[in-house]
């Protein structure tokens, strides 16, 4: 009964990304969450309409931000293992970095300030002073 349900689970997760384990070369299978790999393709789907939009080559994109042709590639397939750096140059380049600057912005995080409004103490009392203050 459980090998059925993870065979259900697997044919409908994507297919896997090899990651390289750090400490012994060999490579570990993680599956990619579905919603981060549609996220992935979406962003790279939307920087190959910003390219095309300001009429650059894939080739002269990948000039402009110091990349490989194949790297540019990757980037606009929504391939994880592509360095973030060269999403931010693209980003650059097409005038939207601010976009990246804003993701987590702490201000705009509701989540994490309401965690902390959570954290909050009910009241706040004045500090009592100390025997040996002057």
């Amino acid at each position: 009964m459980v090998i059925v349900y993870l065979s259900t689970i697997m044919a409908h997760m994507e297919p896997t990304k090899s990651l390289k384990s750090p400490s012994k070369g060999r490579k570990v299978e993680r599956p990619l969450p579905i919603p981060v790999q549609r996220a992935l393709t979406k962003l790279g789907d939307d920087i190959n309409r910003a390219r095309r939009r300001r009429g650059l080559t894939q080739q002269s994109l990948a000039e402009r931000i110091g990349a490989s042709l194949n790297t540019v590639k990757r980037l606009e397939s929504g391939d994880p293992r592509v360095q973030l750096h060269f999403l931010a140059r693209a980003l650059h380049l097409f005038g939207e970095l601010q976009r990246l600057n804003d993701l987590l912005d702490s201000g705009k995080d509701d989540v994490g300030l309401a965690l902390m409004d959570e954290k909050l103490p009910q009241r706040v009392r004045t500090a009592k002073k100390s025997r040996n203050a002057f």
